[in-house]
Order: structure tokens, then sequence, then C-alpha cells
């Protein structure tokens, strides 16, 4: 997994790649809660982003449960079988998705 910043004022814009499992997810974990002060909107953009497991899923509920306190989080280019993962787990329900 990559993980590329770029931070701009209040927002901050993640792309992460490859995959989003046990091993990956505690580093993304990691690296986004040093940048989270002070951020109002917050995106992640999966457009490389080949699989997310229930760790992965776990991180982003953490970073939505967080964001809900302090601006936005919006989820961008999700390709069809990380969206059924999120669809079958109801995650559809919980984060902000735009294709």
């Amino acid at each position: 997994m990559r993980v590329i910043l770029n931070k701009n004022g209040s927002s901050l814009d993640v792309k992460v790649t490859e995959r989003l499992d046990t091993t990956t997810a505690p580093q993304l974990e990691k690296e986004l809660s040093t940048q989270l002060d002070g951020v109002e909107s917050l995106t992640l953009d999966f457009s490389e982003l080949n699989y997310v497991s229930s760790a992965g899923l776990r991180v982003l509920l953490s970073l939505q449960k967080i964001m809900n306190k302090q601006g936005e989080m919006v989820v961008r280019n999700v390709n069809e079988n990380i969206m059924e993962v999120f669809d079958i787990t109801g995650f559809v329900d919980v984060l902000n998705i735009e294709q």
C-alpha cells in the first residue's frame, strides 16, 4: 500500500493504493492520525485501491467518526469490487461516496 498525502490549509486529500487490509490498515491509521488536526475536509481517493478488508473498514469507520466532529469526509473513485463490500456491509449508508 502507498499513501499519498496532499494537505492544503484545512483540506487533506489522501490517495490510497493497492490493498487496505490487516497489514496495511494500521499504517494508514498511523499516518493519518498525525495529519487530522485542523482538517475540516478529508477526501480519500480510492482510484488505485484494489481490496479492502474488515481491518480497512474499521479504519474508515474511525476516520468517519473523527471527521463527523470536525468537518466532512468524502470517498471518491471506488471500484466495483470495493463498492460491493461497502454495499454488503452497509458502509454505503455511513460513508459519503462520490463516483
